[in-house]
């Protein structure tokens, strides 16, 4: 007697979430792909224009702000925990997560909407190589570490430190370091976002989702500046000319969490 209710419950259960799918799908006007909860730094830089442009497909531009918190940054490196990675049946995708660094432009697609095009990244997961956007290289050595230290009088910050460390076998390095006094964090509302591919720009990425963000430092806005240490390094292979020992860090994202609904068309 007490069995149908519970499957009743569970059959009622997936046909809501399924119907939300169909719904989201429907919104975006594209497939769902995966679900992911992620964990994200992101550092805005300002890269030597030439090098920048040798990764842009014929017709693309750089879209780079005047003004506001993004001023002069033409290209985001974005380190991300993918702590839970899920497909629509909410199964979990290959090892259910993963840790990665992508590098990501602001552009102008040439019908002139703005987008966002990734041009390289470094994956601890060889089952991501080359990942979705076909430019991703295997990180043969990988470390990632984040550690929080609350007060023990009750009084004064809490201090979060990361390090990131990802290398390819031919050479490709990105590795930060930084350890900051925890903000109190603004959480923005739901978005879309498509991601480009700079190998295949035909294939893009349809991006929902809503994070919660604090900006620990930004030289154009100047909001306190909570950052005591930090070091940032990218070097090697097909990236040495792109951090060639004049790029510009701009400002300082520690998006505390993402959820993220991945959609193709």
């Amino acid at each position: 007697m007490t069995a149908r209710p519970v499957r009743m419950t569970s059959l009622l259960t997936l046909v809501v979430v399924a119907a939300g799918l169909a719904r989201l799908g429907a919104q975006t006007g594209g497939t769902l792909v995966e679900f992911s909860n992620e964990a994200r730094f992101q550092l805005d830089v300002k890269v030597p224009d030439a090098a920048l442009a040798a990764y842009l497909p014929p017709g693309w531009t750089p879209n780079v702000a005047a003004q506001g918190p993004a001023k002069d940054c033409n290209l985001r490196v974005i380190f991300i925990d993918r702590v839970t990675i899920n497909a629509p049946d909410g199964k979990p995708v290959g090892k259910g997560s993963n840790r990665l660094v992508y590098l990501a432009a602001p552009v102008k697609e040439p019908g002139g909407t703005n987008v966002q095009l990734i041009i390289g990244g470094l994956t601890e997961d060889p089952g991501d190589a080359p990942g979705p956007f076909g430019n991703y290289l295997l990180a043969t050595t990988h470390a990632m570490q984040r550690t929080t230290t609350s007060p023990s009088s009750g009084t004064g910050p809490i201090v979060d430190t990361q390090d990131w460390n990802f290398t390819a076998a031919t050479g490709e390095h990105l590795e930060m370091h930084i350890k900051y006094a925890r903000g109190s964090a603004n959480k923005g509302n739901p978005n879309e976002t498509r991601f480009y591919s700079a190998k295949n720009p035909t294939f893009f990425q349809i991006s929902r989702q809503e994070q919660v963000l604090d900006i620990l430092r930004n030289v154009t806005t100047n909001p306190p500046d909570r950052v005591q240490e930090f070091s940032f390094k990218g070097s090697g292979g097909t990236y040495a000319k792109l951090f060639d020992g004049t790029e510009k860090s701009l400002s300082w994202d520690n998006i505390l969490w993402i959820n993220r609904s991945v959609m193709v068309p």
